[in-house]
């Protein structure tokens, strides 16, 4: 049985566009499988701290060397980890906020893209250790973005996916979101088609 790996990142919460698409396709996976596994984060909810040079530093310290307080740093660091390494798909709910993707998701690729456990540096350059995962990206715009230089979105998910090793990537972009009720209808309507022909085994979109 697959596991899933869904995790929010509107400010809105469950509210937000990239999330509602999120969870109907987690809703219509559990359908087709209903013993899926899915671990869930909702980082409008509960954000991750920022990467600061306290909690690196307690990530970096070597457990038996650790404070107290390094030891809950570097453990929640540590299970956010475990999380990705378990799951064989990452669903991501991603809203574009000035161009970028939300700070809190920014946050957690910082704590989860270590040297040594989810990537290594060799002779040939870096390589990924997160191989044969798959990523599905539910990305929401207010404006027209999809192969534009505005979206600076696409090409870094790709990038840090890709460093850790997961490059089998697929999109669903709902744009125009705030360009008018005819638009925003027919984007939401081209993102739920989308979402259907996403199968849980693989496949559909890109």
């Amino acid at each position: 049985m697959p596991q899933i790996l869904h995790i929010d990142s509107s400010l809105f919460s469950g509210e937000g566009v990239s999330s509602t698409l999120a969870a109907r396709l987690i809703a219509r996976w559990r359908a087709e499988q209903p013993g899926l596994q899915v671990t869930h984060r909702d980082l409008g909810r509960e954000p991750i701290p920022h990467l600061d040079a306290a909690r690196l530093t307690a990530i970096q310290t070597p457990a038996e060397q650790r404070t107290p307080e390094q030891q809950a740093i570097a453990e929640a660091a540590d299970t956010l980890i475990r999380e990705l390494q378990a799951a064989d798909c990452l669903v991501l709910g991603v809203p574009m906020y000035n161009f970028g993707i939300p700070s809190p998701l920014k946050a957690w690729f910082d704590h989860v893209a270590r040297a040594g456990v989810t990537f290594r540096y060799t002779e040939q350059g870096p390589q990924g250790l997160l191989t044969g995962k798959r990523a599905v990206i539910l990305a929401s715009r207010g404006g027209q973005h999809r192969g534009q230089p505005t979206d600076t979105q696409s090409g870094y998910l790709r990038t840090i996916l890709g460093f850790l090793g997961i490059t089998d990537i697929e999109f669903v972009y709902a744009e125009a979101l705030n360009l008018g009720q005819e638009p925003r209808r027919a984007s939401l309507a081209a993102a739920e088609a989308d979402l259907e022909r996403l199968s849980l085994a693989g496949g559909g979109v890109s």
